[in-house]
């Protein structure tokens, strides 16, 4: 009896992605777990001087391993997989920002890390710093954004980019099976990351292994998909909160949300480039000491496009800090 040779790739490359997952698990991960509630997050610490930089991704990014070492050199950075990412377990709670940002502070106390924090909110994660700069006002002295949202323009899309929304939906869905079945171990092998996105050659493989490794499971792409469905309602927690008053924020507003390539042409980048330009006027007015800073070749990927960018911001609220302090 033979089988057809499309079945033969599928069961290789399923056989192979168990393998390599079995594999991985053996191996310690970088940092440490601690259970947060019937659950384990994974959290990693490099640096000595205070005040502790908390980093908190985007939605399906682990971003933060590219920079950790470059942010060590400026203070004690704590970079953590939020819950279905990298090395963390699954939550079973919604993956809204009110429900990250319980789970971050609970990981923070248990973990020893006292603060103050500079928070830096990668997209997404914007609204999880923010959020925690208003339940903890007490424990953040300084946030920074990169290419942060805003929930007024996010609950406000035009139908062009809820259109959108859905199309990132049905590829992480797409992505979970292709994860099970070992495709997106395969593209890893083939160098796929880096075609799509040429800047990723520029980092170290040590720094670039922990995300390849998280984007080839399915709980990855499962969470980013729970993530985008609670989008709506994160927004509407941040529709709650205030003004954060005189808080230091910098702010670091992308060139553009996609660069124009091969991977973007039937997308709406217009209207995405119109929005975050409402979203970053509203964001101008989250503090009264604010400072933006313009990424000029930068897509809403800055980490990979102009890291420097986010090294000088925190060395801003940095100097605000030890300025107000002496």
């Amino acid at each position: 009896m033979s089988f057809p040779i499309g079945t033969i790739v599928i069961l290789a490359t399923t056989l192979y992605q168990a393998i390599a997952c079995s594999i991985e698990n053996r191996q310690p991960p970088p940092g440490q777990l601690i259970d947060v509630g019937g659950y384990r997050l994974h959290y990693y610490t490099a640096g000595k001087s205070s005040p502790t930089v908390v980093l908190e991704h985007s939605l399906g990014g682990i971003e933060g391993y590219l920079l950790v070492q470059e942010i060590a050199k400026l203070s004690r950075v704590f970079i953590y997989d939020r819950a279905g990412y990298g090395w963390s377990d699954h939550s079973p709670h919604p993956r809204t920002s009110r429900q990250i940002v319980t789970e971050l502070d609970s990981l923070l106390t248990q973990a020893g890390i006292e603060p103050p924090y500079i928070l830096v909110g990668n997209s997404f994660g914007s609204y999880n710093v923010r959020l925690y700069a208003h339940y903890f006002p007490e424990k953040v002295i300084g946030i920074v954004l990169t290419d942060g949202l805003h929930e007024t323009g996010m609950l406000k899309m035009s139908i062009y980019l809820q259109a959108l929304k859905l199309f990132f939906v049905s590829g992480f869905f797409m992505s979970i099976l292709g994860s099970i079945l070992g495709i997106i171990r395969l593209l890893k092998l083939i160098g796929t990351f880096e075609i799509i996105k040429p800047e990723l050659t520029k980092f170290p493989q040590a720094d670039l292994n922990p995300i390849k490794r998280s984007f080839c499971r399915p709980k990855h792409w499962i969470t980013m998909s729970r993530e985008l469905l609670s989008l709506d309602n994160s927004s509407r927690q941040l529709q709650l909160t205030t003004q954060l008053k005189a808080l230091p924020i910098v702010s670091i507003q992308a060139y553009t949300f996609f660069q124009t390539s091969l991977w973007t042409l039937l997308l709406p980048i217009k209207s995405a480039n119109q929005l975050r330009e409402q979203m970053h006027k509203r964001i101008n007015n989250l503090s009264t000491d604010f400072i933006q800073i313009d990424a000029h070749k930068s897509s809403h990927f800055v980490w990979i496009d102009q890291p420097e960018l986010i090294l000088n911001a925190i060395r801003i609220i940095l100097e605000k800090v030890n300025s107000s302090n002496s």
